[in-house]
């Protein structure tokens, strides 16, 4: 039997796979996460999926494994993990009254034949417009540090927002699981 393995670390990535399937092992991939100078987010996203589906499947046979990473875009430029709440506070004021773009690229390989299959979703947010108390409420509440955008548009986070632009919602999570269920169904596995 195959073997399915997220390339992954994230509670949220693995909380969105257990909709699809119930058995499944999750590896740190072991992926820089640093963008390259000049490389644009929705490229650097897919880029990022494919590496950590690779870190994850090093030494790996008769795996399915699936690398995700998600970039969050504004004015063009990649807005990261925020860190601290400091950090989340700024980007929170940042992305007031304006729309992020996220971008979550997606990767599933075969190390039975090394086949990699891809694919890339980006959802536009349109924040809704913040006082500086309402952002600290939120992050004092959601502590979204390690988020980014610095929210969590599963909790709390969907309260910041006055619409969210989409053709799969899972993807803002970090997961889109249409498109995995699509990639998983091309690859053999029963979904649903």
């Amino acid at each position: 039997m195959t073997q399915l393995v997220l390339g992954s670390t994230s509670r949220y990535r693995a909380e969105l796979l257990r909709r699809l399937v119930a058995d499944f092992e999750q590896r740190a991939p072991g992926t820089d996460e640093t963008l390259a100078p000049g490389e644009a987010p929705a490229g650097g996203a897919l880029r990022l999926a494919i590496a950590k589906a690779e870190g994850a499947a090093r030494g790996l046979a008769g795996a399915w494994v699936i690398g995700s990473d998600q970039i969050a875009e504004l004015d063009g430029r990649a807005l990261g993990k925020p860190g601290s709440i400091e950090g989340a506070q700024a980007q929170l004021a940042a992305c007031a009254g304006r729309e992020v773009r996220f971008h979550t690229g997606l990767c599933l390989i075969d190390t039975r034949d090394g086949q990699r299959r891809t694919h890339l979703d980006t959802t536009g947010v349109r924040f809704r417009p913040l006082t500086e108390a309402e952002i600290a409420r939120y992050v004092v509440r959601e502590m979204p540090l390690d988020c980014a955008g610095s929210f969590k548009c599963e909790g709390l986070g969907i309260a910041l927002f006055e619409r969210i632009d989409s053709s799969d919602p899972t993807a803002l999570v970090g997961l889109p699981l249409i498109a995995l269920a699509r990639l998983l169904r091309e690859a053999g596995l029963a979904i649903p």
